[in-house]
């Protein structure tokens, strides 16, 4: 059923820019099968429900990022209940897979309730951090025309939730990231990426300032 899934959820990435394409969908299902690995309960996870979870859970970002939905999340999860069920998948598996999809999305207030939704959870938050995150954040902020940097905003006078500039966002959202693991084995992945990604924002802030 995973490998049937994958294909059907590739073409739901055929256009989609980078920050959110089909290998940033591989790059959390490699992070998740870390996570799995590293938990000390790991034969208590159904690493089917999180295959899945990981496979569909941004089938509707690109549809999001082009204005004809409002959530990504709920309406994948939608999406991913009609595609699961077309694969023959049981009803008790397309509502655990439904939930991690709603509940992976940061901005949203859908704790995840099992282990698997905190696994993808984990996963998809931690490829915002680091050199990767990093890249993303730049990535996205070319798509939708924000400022790389901007001296008129400084973050403390920025009350937008994601930040009017993609340094601001750096700072309001990736960095708090480390607060949001669930799982043990993400926290310690998610220190070591953020701790990348605040040297770096040293470094910025120093050329910036023309120090370096």
């Amino acid at each position: 059923m995973l490998e049937t899934v994958r294909t059907r959820a590739r073409p739901y990435f055929e256009d989609a820019p980078p920050a959110h394409d089909w290998h940033h969908v591989q790059r959390v299902e490699t992070l998740a099968e870390t996570l799995i690995d590293r938990h000390p309960e790991s034969a208590s996870i159904d690493d089917r429900i999180v295959g899945l979870a990981v496979l569909l859970h941004d089938i509707g970002r690109e549809r999001e990022d082009r204005g004809e939905i409002d959530d990504h999340a709920t309406w994948g999860a939608a999406e991913a209940g009609r595609i699961l069920e077309d694969v023959g998948a049981d009803a008790a598996t397309i509502e655990r897979v439904q939930h991690c999809v709603r509940a992976h999305r940061y901005s949203n207030a859908i704790e995840p309730e099992t282990l698997e939704a905190r696994i993808v959870s984990d996963a998809d938050n931690l490829d915002a951090l680091g050199a990767l995150g990093i890249a993303r954040v730049f990535a996205y902020g070319g798509e939708v025309g924000s400022p790389i940097y901007d001296p008129a905003v400084p973050v403390a006078d920025d009350e937008t939730p994601d930040g009017r500039a993609q340094y601001n966002h750096l700072h309001k959202k990736i960095l708090d990231l480390p607060e949001r693991m669930y799982t043990t084995a993400g926290s310690r992945i998610a220190d070591e990426r953020a701790a990348f990604v605040r040297e770096y924002v040293a470094q910025f802030d120093a050329e910036v300032a023309g120090e370096r």
